[in-house]
């Protein structure tokens, strides 16, 4: 059982049977399946069964010879339609199965950030078919079990100016510093030094949450998940039409990247509204887009 499938509004399959059902009916009745011929005796197949607009299970296997649908995996997901990154990407294969994760060398997180790649399809046919291929951008979105609304710092239109500069220098100044200038990366160790240092102070008289305005950090022992908060930028609502639960898209901005998260309106404490933030811990995960060449 996939422990996010509740974020998509499956939050009363709580038994493997009722999941095994499911995911039959959806293989049965799924009109979105691909089918990609791997050698003589083997044909990987994809059927994606939405649940609302951009949403639903995605469940992989292959086709025996007697036509036979077999499942390996499956996995919840939701869809965006917004650019998050064109950044350099590189893509790796999982251990234990075909799926593949993206890692972005986002200057903007600080971090490498690692997501579970959604159209695993497309990158499969084109390995088949052994083109050259050149990432274009990526498009990230989230799933989240549990999440909270929290009010806005206040801030004046000149600090939010004041910081989008500085963040942007900090980003030159980290490029610089991965490509070994050493006078950045003693302006960036100075910088961290006068952070912690005012941080220590400013922790004492006031809450955390007025201290920190976004936030994007690793989660848990895996590494396609992450705790951020994030400002709400925009707020959908959507309903699972197998169980009738409504769901949020929230857009968020954190760290500066734009990137959807889909989460159950039970699971959320608070009203989302645009201006608020958003407090949770996610699971990535991401559509990667290719320019293609012969």
């Amino acid at each position: 059982m996939h422990k996010y499938l509740r974020s998509i509004g499956f939050s009363d399959y709580n038994s493997e049977k009722d999941i095994e059902k499911l995911l039959q009916d959806m293989v049965s009745y799924s009109v979105d399946r691909k089918a990609l011929k791997i050698d003589e005796h083997t044909t990987f197949c994809e059927v994606r069964g939405e649940t609302a607009p951009g949403m639903g299970i995605a469940i992989y296997g292959t086709i025996d010879g007697d036509g036979r649908f077999r499942r390996e995996y499956y996995y919840p997901y939701m869809e965006s339609m917004d650019i998050t990154s064109q950044a350099e990407c590189q893509i790796q294969r999982h251990t234990e199965k075909e799926t593949f994760s993206g890692l972005l060398e986002e200057y903007r997180v600080g971090i490498s950030l690692i997501f579970f790649m959604d159209n695993l399809f497309e990158y499969r046919k084109m390995q088949t078919e052994k083109g050259k291929e050149k990432i274009r951008d990526v498009r990230l979105s989230a799933l989240c079990n549990e999440g909270k609304v929290l009010l806005p710092i206040k801030k004046t239109s000149r600090q939010i100016e004041m910081a989008r500069v500085a963040a942007k220098d900090r980003n030159s100044l980290i490029e610089a510093a991965k490509n070994g200038d050493e006078d950045a990366i003693e302006t960036l160790t100075i910088e961290d030094i006068d952070m912690y240092s005012q941080i220590s102070k400013r922790v004492q008289k006031e809450d955390l949450y007025s201290i920190i305005d976004t936030c994007f950090m690793p989660w848990g022992v895996e590494c396609d998940q992450y705790s951020i908060i994030g400002d709400i930028k925009k707020v959908d609502e959507k309903r699972n039409r197998f169980t009738g639960e409504d769901v949020y898209d929230l857009t968020l901005e954190c760290s500066d990247l734009t990137f959807h998260v889909g989460i159950a309106k039970k699971d959320l404490l608070g009203e989302p509204l645009p201006g608020r933030r958003f407090k949770g811990q996610i699971w990535m995960q991401g559509i990667v887009d290719f320019d293609y060449s012969s």
